[in-house]
């Protein structure tokens, strides 16, 4: 546990309230692209961060503003890069294009009854899912000219949804509640009619309180989850090619990690190099990799390490870097955004 370090990079300031989310342009940070990424806050704004190549460090490139009229809840770019989704506190979600370094809105989506508070684009940018306060999660589907269109409004969750995420290669939708639930929606077959295939919850190994979040692990056959239960759980999927065919691999409870958060976990993130990291409201950031050395019935992940005092107050999202040697970003109630290299 020694031998690895969080190193802080760079702290970012410029948002005037809370840093709620960030998301990195998956499109950046490889073949001489710097890399880019969105940053949402309670002072209604979106800011935009880009890499500068010769010192590595990041500078606000454009402020995204007069658009919202409250929290900007969640920010998410499309696959291509090209396009940025904002939910808000105001109901509405608002769709962003780079056109030329400008970013204009090209779209707003209204129709949940208030706030939205998160979006997230399926892996091939066709379509879009919002999920609120108002217990709903809709998708939308991408249509020509930036046009979107609701085609299903889920119903299922009985408490606010706080984080909407598709799977990375899937159209099979995760949702995450206040109600201690995760559900798994699937379209049954053509006719855009979504169910839900799956709830995850207490009877069968889930959390016992609100899940904030969750994330993949690169293949897709892994998914982590946090909550105000102070404890991650791991999930796992049999045949994830076998659900494009129709059929559904049911998720599965593999391990749960309890112990050390000692307040809500609000965010957590898989890296491509297996390793997930965790921000919560105990101000700390905690790295665990899969345990290489596991007894048949020891641990599967162990903690890497533990970043205390990461922020000064709450941790809300962390998020590793696209690209060769990723960063890790971490937003915060204390307004700043702060940029990490772990060093082994």
């Amino acid at each position: 546990m020694d031998s690895f370090e969080l190193k802080e990079v760079q702290r970012l300031e410029g948002h005037t309230d809370r840093v709620w989310s960030l998301d990195w342009n998956p499109a950046t940070g490889h073949a001489g692209i710097p890399l880019v990424f969105a940053s949402c806050s309670g002072d209604k704004t979106v800011r935009i961060w880009e890499q500068n190549l010769s010192t590595n460090l990041f500078s606000c490139k454009a402020v995204l503003e007069e658009t919202h009229t409250r929290t900007v809840r969640s920010c998410a770019w499309s696959p291509s890069g090209k396009l940025l989704a904002t939910a808000s506190f105001d109901a509405t979600t608002a769709i962003w294009e780079n056109v030329g370094g400008d970013f204009e809105c090209v779209s707003t989506l209204e129709g949940h009854e208030n706030e939205v508070k998160s979006v997230s684009w399926n892996a091939s940018g066709t379509l879009l899912a919002t999920c609120s306060r108002d217990k709903s999660v809709w998708i939308w589907e991408v249509q020509p000219g930036n046009e979107f269109e609701c085609v299903s409004v889920l119903q299922g969750h009985t408490q606010d949804v706080k984080m909407v995420r598709w799977h990375p290669t899937e159209d099979i939708l995760f949702s995450c509640s206040y109600d201690n639930n995760i559900k798994v929606w699937a379209d049954e077959g053509d006719s855009d009619d979504w169910q839900c295939v799956q709830t995850l919850g207490e009877s069968n190994n889930g959390h016992t309180s609100t899940v904030w979040a969750l994330s993949f692990n690169a293949s897709g056959d892994k998914m982590v989850t946090c909550s105000d239960d102070l404890t991650l759980k791991v999930w796992e999927t049999e045949n994830i090619g076998m659900q494009s065919g129709g059929g559904f691999a049911p998720w599965r409870h593999i391990c749960t990690l309890t112990g050390y958060h000692e307040r809500t976990i609000f965010s957590v993130h898989w890296s491509r190099g297996g390793i997930f990291a965790s921000g919560a409201a105990d101000d700390a950031i905690r790295l665990f990799a899969s345990n290489s050395e596991s007894q048949v019935d020891g641990p599967l992940y162990k903690l890497l390490l533990k970043k205390e005092k990461a922020h000064d107050m709450d941790i809300n999202s962390v998020q590793w870097s696209p690209g060769e040697k990723p960063l890790l970003a971490s937003a915060s109630d204390d307004g700043t955004i702060k940029v990490w290299d772990l060093i082994s």
